[in-house]
């Protein structure tokens, strides 16, 4: 199954011939900009956006990721902090951010004319609630995923049967996907955030989130490690609030990606 999928997405890149992938450093986009070198050489260049929204661990594993491979990565710098439409956190909050990165990833066609813009959408990105899709609509943005009918457990399989090394690298979405809808979005918080995240990566919990509810930090890691949190939590709690959080508390549901947008569905 795993090259019959290979084959069609052979197909796909040869078809567009030199591609810039806009790449985050997930899964996804890894296994795009990965194939899009794989098919098509130099002419497969990654792009990613050194913002305050993205994790610095995240960068710095997509630029090894790059630098493993011999991909060519274009750093670029986005300007969605100063947007007071982004700041303001409304629902559709990923649709201006995914805006600003597909103006200036359109802007490097000046250096790379002729090329095809890509993301690492999957087909189960088309079942949630992602304003960034409309983004990438506006901004002709391909898919190559979605295209040749490729979800996220495919993605995984697909990355693994290539030796992909974080082809298990739980999901990490932006930093701003902690902030409650209608609490703006600033850099200290974003801040806040991460280094609430790297102290639990520190005591072993790989896959988490802390959401930010302004005094409160709210840590969500799965059902299965929530005993574990339970007891580690003393020490967690009081590096946490050393931070600048003044409460600290555990979902006891665990993590659910996208939590927060169920305040949409209500």
């Amino acid at each position: 199954m795993v090259q019959d999928y290979l084959n069609k997405l052979e197909r796909w890149y040869k078809k567009r011939g030199q591609t810039i992938t806009a790449f985050s450093g997930g899964i996804d986009s890894s296994l795009v900009l990965y194939l899009s070198h794989h098919f098509l050489g130099n002419k497969g260049v990654g792009c990613i956006s050194a913002s305050a929204s993205l994790k610095q661990k995240d960068l710095d594993l997509a630029i090894a990721f790059c630098e493993k491979y011999g991909i060519k990565l274009e750093i670029i710098y986005t300007d969605e902090l100063n947007d007071e439409n982004y700041l303001q956190n409304p629902a559709n909050r990923c649709y201006f951010c995914k805006n600003h990165l597909y103006i200036a990833l359109t802007s490097l066609k000046e250096k790379y004319p002729g090329y095809t813009l890509l993301n690492g959408s999957n087909t189960d990105d088309l079942g949630d609630y992602r304003p960034g899709l409309q983004a990438a609509n506006e901004h002709r943005i391909a898919s190559p995923l979605v295209d040749c009918g490729i979800n996220k457990e495919t993605v995984r399989a697909i990355a693994k049967y290539l030796g992909l090394e974080h082809w298990d690298k739980p999901a990490s979405p932006c930093l701003s996907s902690r902030v409650p809808y209608g609490d703006s979005i600033n850099t200290q918080k974003l801040k806040e955030i991460e280094a609430a995240e790297a102290i639990l990566n520190q005591h072993g919990f790989r896959d988490v989130r802390v959401r930010h509810f302004g005094p409160e930090a709210r840590i969500e890691v799965p059902p299965q490690e929530v005993a574990k949190l339970q007891e580690l939590f003393p020490v967690i709690s009081e590096a946490i609030k050393n931070i600048g959080f003044t409460r600290c508390t555990i979902d006891r549901e665990g993590l659910v990606s996208g939590k927060l947008n169920r305040v949409l569905h209500g």
